[in-house]
């Protein structure tokens, strides 16, 4: 496999035979882009806490409200639990891949080695434009969930106030980034934690007029609704929900002990899923009907509709309500701090094998990609078409999100693809996996699961989108609701095109053989596998192996 500067230059047409630039011009864009380097500025404890909590938010908060009321409470509990699973099977794989070989481009890289630098293309820019997009809504969302408390405001003074906040942040660099997410998980993780404490003491009757609820509302309304539409629905926002839980595997170049934080961190997916998804979610199933009207409201993104807000209010809690928003609020700023660190890790990883703009990979003295930053931010003013008369500018928005919908199925089931095709490669070409320094125990087998539920989930939301959003929708409307919910999947097949035009490269995918596995991979050196074996081994067997092995006693 070429390397990085090669395939950019081969990739653009600035090859030097082609007599495009001079040789000295490409030496210094070369000599450019190997000076950088991002500065590995995360701690373990960031790490920790943006893979316990990092992608906690409105999914949870707020989506979670739109999912009770279509499969009710069994059904959020089931698909919650086997979206969970799989995204636990991605992060295994995403460690593995991390650790050996931990750049900045995480997943993207990935799959320019192990894949095919055109689907390495495509998932770059579409995880990109994620992340571009998702900036300038999550700005709005914040400043909606402000108006919980005050309406007389302009959300357009919110927008301001947070965007500059965000712009602050990314002057302290990948620090600030962790610091932030740090302190704001913990905040989430401890508003998670106090709601399961509040929930059972609800459910048990002493507090409110509501009395012991116990299993009830699992009979009345019941625990399933809508039937199968109802609960491919509920599949589908549950997979939504755990956006951004790769953020932790995008980090492993700017950490300073990848081989040892991220097998960690991305451990940490277990106990979130668990903890702070499914017993959250089960709490919530048995305090709040899922045929609550006020829940349809959470589909708009109103904090005034999330369940959790609901059933807080409903147990005559004055104060907590108050608490929740303030929580929903950080959930959301988390989100678009997560947004900033998504979209120019990917970007600058891109620039500098030529697939972006190379005036981006340029990396400051800071070890900040704020040219990067500066593109986004400048994106990010979006925001303020949200202030648009008869929400003319959220019409715009749907749009645009429609781009990113299904986006993520194809991200997560190629990290799983990438780790199956490593495993393939690495013994085609005889390499002993005991080199690798952190292996998952689900192995390989994990990764097909995984990526046989994002197949799963990629035709339930086709299903869910072919649907009439009403009983009595026209054509015109049902055609609108399928283009918003599917129209990722054409712009991704689009973005592979492109780029198999321009390249005119047109094979599927790299041969096994030809797959570099050495260049910037972090393997066990063989002797210290060795070493570490030994260790391993009982006592009595070390010392049977140090005086009566043919070998030792030969030499």
């Amino acid at each position: 496999m070429a390397t990085p500067d090669e395939v950019g230059a081969k990739e653009m047409g600035r090859d030097t035979g082609s007599g495009s630039i001079s040789r000295d011009e490409e030496l210094g864009e070369v000599a450019l882009m190997k000076n950088n380097q991002l500065k590995k500025s995360l701690k373990n404890r960031h790490l920790q806490m943006i893979a316990m909590g990092g992608a906690i938010g409105a999914g949870l908060f707020i989506g979670s409200g739109k999912a009770l009321s279509a499969g009710g409470p069994a059904g959020v509990l089931i698909c919650y639990t086997l979206i969970g699973v799989m995204m636990l099977f991605t992060c295994q794989a995403l460690a593995e891949l991390s650790v050996v070989y931990p750049s900045n481009g995480a997943f993207f890289e990935h799959c320019l080695r192990f894949l095919d630098p055109t689907w390495g293309f495509a998932i770059g820019w579409g995880y990109a434009l994620t992340w571009l997009i998702i900036l300038p809504f999550e700005l709005i969302a914040a400043s909606i969930t402000i108006q919980y408390w005050n309406e007389d405001i302009s959300m357009g003074v919110w927008v301001t106030v947070f965007l500059v906040t965000l712009a602050c942040i990314q002057i302290f660099g990948v620090r600030g980034y962790g610091e932030v997410e740090c302190v704001l998980s913990i905040i989430k993780v401890i508003a998670c934690s106090g709601f399961i404490i509040l929930g059972i003491v609800i459910n048990c009757g002493a507090v409110g007029d509501q009395g012991y609820l116990g299993g009830r509302y699992w009979s009345d309304p019941g625990a399933f609704r809508g039937g199968f539409d109802g609960f491919a629905s509920v599949f589908v926002i549950a997979s939504f929900s755990f956006g951004g839980t790769e953020l932790a595997g995008l980090a492993a170049a700017e950490s300073e002990r990848p081989e040892k934080s991220v097998p960690k961190a991305c451990k940490q997916v277990f106990w979130r899923i668990a903890f702070f998804y499914i017993l959250n979610l089960f709490i919530l199933g048995l305090i709040l009907r899922s045929d609550d009207p006020r829940l349809l409201g959470s589909n708009g993104g109103n904090s005034k509709a999330s369940p959790f807000t609901l059933a807080i209010e409903d147990a005559g809690i004055k104060v907590l309500p108050h608490l929740m928003n303030g929580v929903i609020t950080i959930a959301v700023i988390s989100v678009a701090n997560s947004s900033t660190f998504g979209f120019t890790r990917t970007v600058q990883a891109m620039a500098q094998v030529g697939m972006a703009p190379k005036y981006l990979a340029r990396i400051d003295k800071q070890g900040r990609p704020m040219r990067c930053t500066v593109v986004l931010i400048l994106f990010a003013l979006l925001a303020y078409i949200g202030l648009a008369p008869n929400d003319a500018g959220m019409k715009l928005f749907d749009w645009l999100l429609a781009v990113t919908g299904v986006t993520y199925f194809f991200i997560w089931g190629s990290i799983c693809l990438a780790h199956i095709r490593f495993r393939k490669a690495m013994k085609v070409q005889g390499l002993s996996l005991d080199l690798i320094p952190y292996k998952p125990s689900s192995g390989v087998w994990g990764s097909w699961v995984a990526l046989i539920f994002n197949g799963l989930c990629l035709v339930a939301a086709f299903y869910v989108c072919t649907k009439p959003p009403k009983p009595d929708s026209t054509s015109a409307e049902t055609a609108e609701s399928f283009f918003q919910g599917y129209l990722a999947a054409p712009v991704m097949l689009l973005l592979w095109l492109v780029w198999k035009v321009r390249t005119g490269n047109w094979r599927l995918q790299t041969p096994l053989q030809e797959i570099d596995l050495m260049t910037d991979a972090k393997f066990i050196n063989p002797a210290d596998v060795q070493h570490e074996s030994q260790e391993k081994m009982s006592l009595p067997k070390r010392i049977w192996e140090t005086l009566f092995n043919p070998s030792n006693i030969l030499s």
